[in-house]
């Protein structure tokens, strides 16, 4: 059989095919109620919620791990010149003697380098130099009434860190505004 003959009988059995094909029963009732009435999903926006949540939680987690297990050490580079003793607070102990000796000395070099100043720069360090002894005097306070409390420590750590920067930063800001011979 060649193909021309095979299409020929396909054709023709084509065109006995009925052209319509009726139900076997009335389907509407069956259509008419599925339009009608919303299919429930089993997939609820709660449940798609819950879901989120999760793979949000799972994600965050691991992420964590991920950069947590590897620990990194931090170096905390201090100014030259200065070094910081382990201090201890809440009324039993006092700062270092290496704090006290650097704070004496930075105040002496300090009254100095002021009468350098203009009267308007030596009453803005002066501003300044009050702002950061008015904190410690509250932080101190508040040690008084939590004397363990780590945060406060920390705080007041840093605030006399910062009060001797500012006196070193007035110390070099009049040696450069000596030394400079283009004004």
């Amino acid at each position: 059989m060649t193909e021309s003959e095979r299409n020929d009988e396909l054709l023709a059995n084509a065109r006995n095919l009925s052209t319509e094909i009726s139900p076997e029963k009335d389907l509407w009732p069956g259509i008419e109620a599925a339009i009608s009435t919303p299919r429930v999903s089993r997939w609820t926006p709660r449940l798609a919620q819950a879901a989120a949540v999760l793979l949000l939680v799972g994600a965050s987690s691991g992420l964590t791990w991920l950069t947590t297990k590897d620990q990194v050490q931090v170096v905390e580079v201090v100014p030259a010149g200065l070094v910081f003793e382990q201090a201890s607070f809440g009324g039993r102990y006092a700062l270092g003697v290496g704090y006290q000796e650097a704070h004496r000395d930075l105040e002496a070099q300090l009254d100095a380098e002021l009468q350098r100043l203009s009267p308007e720069a030596r009453e803005e360090v002066e501003e300044n130099l009050a702002m950061i002894r008015g904190a410690i005097g509250q932080i101190n306070a508040a040690l008084a009434e939590e004397p363990d409390n780590p945060l406060l420590q920390e705080l007041l750590v840093q605030t006399y860190r910062e009060e001797l920067a500012l006196m070193q930063r007035v110390g070099g800001l009049t040696q450069y505004v000596m030394s400079r011979r283009d004004i």
